[in-house]
């Protein structure tokens, strides 16, 4: 029989929510309730989101439960530390997505120390590639997050600089190639990563022509859950130096990850090092290992839930290097959503997503 499941989306005057609803708008078995804001309640979407033009008409409501209240699905786009009391005022048959970190880490003295408030709780994590390691009887198992997404109605989505790192270094981890003590990442993320909030270094005049750091030397509120993602790929101990720098581009994400190899391991050839990952993404419609020689470009994944990921090994600096491309708002925010909502209400995970990218 076919069905139609409703979905809501809270914080839809934002980048996270206007994406979500782009994506929304094209899905055959999802259909778009209410929407809401905080201070822009009582415009037009459209006044906000000029693009999504079958919505540009909606209303937003005010960001109050009664408005959420009714539907299959919430999308929850709103800020750090503002999901957990609406979360609580839900069903529990509802499925809940959360776009923000609220519900993402496991660890409540890591929310403390890099939000600074009383954690919200952990919810079913948002990435269904995420490699799962475990030991039983002695033999290491592995599984993927999304058997667990398959029977949750709670979901916390990645932070988008956290999917591209993890997607680029958890294979070398799962097989034991790489040392997880002494991690570099870098990362050009685009403007949209910052959101829509007026501040004076992401006007136009400061950012074009610029790369600006932002959150450097440990203090990115990512970095746990980077660290948490690993230790479920095999890690033990983590330690990750996290560098993200804006760059003049609406969208995008190019993470740069090195590691050393696992003590005792042996210095890879290419072959044996790319066999790890493209085993890891074998069958992932979203995640795709690029042939030898080609690496990601951020323009390759625009608008598309595609994460391309390149492998190398570097003998004379002793380090493996990946390379991953994410569109930020997409994969990195309300595609890898979308993904995890089809998963949880039993649909195919692709549908309503694509891995076509928009050129030039």
């Amino acid at each position: 029989m076919h069905m139609t499941f409703t979905v809501a989306v809270a914080g839809a005057s934002g980048y996270a929510g206007g994406e979500t609803l782009r994506l929304l708008a094209g899905h055959p078995e999802l259909t778009v309730g209410a929407v809401t804001a905080h201070s822009n309640a009582g415009t037009l979407l459209g006044a906000h989101h000029p693009h999504l033009r079958s919505l540009a008409h909606r209303e937003l409501l005010p960001t109050a439960v009664e408005h959420l209240l009714g539907h299959d699905v919430v999308v929850l786009a709103l800020p750090h530390g503002a999901s957990g009391a609406i979360a609580a005022q839900l069903p529990d048959d509802v499925l809940v997505v959360d776009l923000g970190a609220d519900h993402r880490l496991v660890d409540p003295a890591a929310w403390a120390e890099f939000y600074g408030s009383e954690h919200a709780g952990t919810w079913t994590y948002g990435l269904p590639e995420l490699l799962r390691v475990s030991t039983v009887d002695s033999q290491v198992e592995y599984t993927k997050q999304r058997e667990l997404l398959a029977s949750t109605r709670r979901i916390a989505v990645p932070g988008c600089n956290v999917t591209a790192v993890t997607l680029g270094l958890q294979p070398g981890v799962a097989a034991g190639l790489l040392s997880t003590d002494d991690l570099v990442t870098v990362l050009a993320v685009g403007y949209s990563g910052a959101g829509k909030s007026l501040k004076n270094h992401l006007l136009a005049s400061e950012a074009l022509g610029s790369a600006q750091p932002y959150a450097v030397g440990g203090t990115h509120r990512h970095i746990p859950e980077i660290v948490q993602n690993l230790q479920v790929a095999g890690a033990g101990d983590v330690t990750v130096s996290f560098t993200p720098v804006l760059v003049p581009m609406s969208r995008g994400i190019l993470a740069t990850a090195t590691a050393r190899l696992a003590p005792g391991a042996e210095e890879p050839t290419l072959d044996q090092l790319r066999s790890a990952w493209s085993e890891a993404y074998e069958g992932e419609p979203f995640v795709e290992l690029l042939p030898e020689g080609q690496w990601p470009t951020t323009a390759m994944t625009v608008g598309s839930n595609t994460a391309l990921v390149q492998v190398a090994y570097d003998r004379r600096a002793g380090r493996v290097v990946t390379v991953t491309a994410i569109d930020n708002l997409v994969k990195g925010t309300a595609g890898g959503a979308l993904q995890s909502i089809n998963t949880a209400l039993g649909l195919p995970q692709t549908l309503g997503l694509t891995t076509e990218g928009v050129a030039p």
